[in-house]
């Protein structure tokens, strides 16, 4: 994998600021994300989760800027951002309790009328253990089964860019395998991803390059190797 940051980035931060009531959570962070895997470690309460809430809207920035495929979307609704090509799987899936499998998949679905669009029948066939259950309430699978179906209902909006909080949470090593796997597998399709994580197993894997936040800012980016294999910097960063 390249360890490069792409010309023409996907995802583009800009000194972004974001609080909660007089909680000032954000304060400056700046990255890019090309066709690659970015991750973003911190430790517990840096910010990262506010991070890609405000990248999505949900927390809506207080200065600075973000910028999707060219376009400056801070300030928009969050269903206005996602429009334009974001597609989020957030931290403890947050899947609903009233709804099917297939139900999560028809409902989210955006069609595109393109011949490599994301479907729910080509997310049933990236994940076959989710046919076999298509009729079930979706809070009622497995953890790892749980995850699939989180990452499936991002798919179907058909993003540029995905965006994932702490994927590996809560899951068996052979659930998060495949979670791996499919990130491998979107990543070939070119496929952006920031990825918010914790396991460092996850960032091993997968990341090209690696952003570090502390408290709310930007403090460190490199190619992914570089930090990985420098136990100094990570036991700085991160304790481990």
């Amino acid at each position: 994998m390249s360890e490069l940051p792409a010309a023409d980035p996907v995802l583009l931060l800009e000194d972004l600021h974001a609080s909660y009531g007089d909680s000032h959570v954000l304060q400056g962070c700046s990255l890019m994300v090309g066709h690659e895997c970015v991750t973003v470690l911190g430790r517990n309460g840096m910010g990262k989760t506010t991070l890609l809430r405000a990248i999505l809207g949900l927390t809506p920035p207080s200065s600075g800027r973000v910028v999707l495929n060219g376009g400056n979307v801070t300030g928009l609704k969050p269903f206005q951002i996602a429009e334009r090509g974001i597609g989020y799987v957030p931290q403890g899936r947050r899947l609903f309790e009233s709804l099917t499998v297939q139900e999560h998949l028809v409902l989210t679905y955006r069609a595109e009328h393109r011949p490599d669009e994301w479907t729910p029948k080509r997310v049933f066939d990236l994940f076959p253990e989710l046919w076999d259950r298509r009729n079930v309430g979706g809070t009622r699978l497995s953890g790892g089964e749980q995850q699939m179906l989180a990452i499936g209902r991002a798919l179907v909006t058909n993003p540029r860019i995905l965006l994932l909080d702490e994927p590996s949470e809560g899951l068996s090593p052979v659930a998060n395998e495949r979670v791996i796997e499919t990130c491998r597998t979107l990543q070939r399709e070119g496929l952006a991803i920031l990825l918010v994580e914790q396991n460092i197993h996850v960032a091993e894997a997968l990341a090209n390059r690696i952003y570090v936040i502390l408290s709310g800012r930007t403090v460190y980016e490199s190619p992914a190797r570089a930090f990985l294999e420098d136990l100094a910097l990570r036991q700085k960063y991160l304790g481990v």
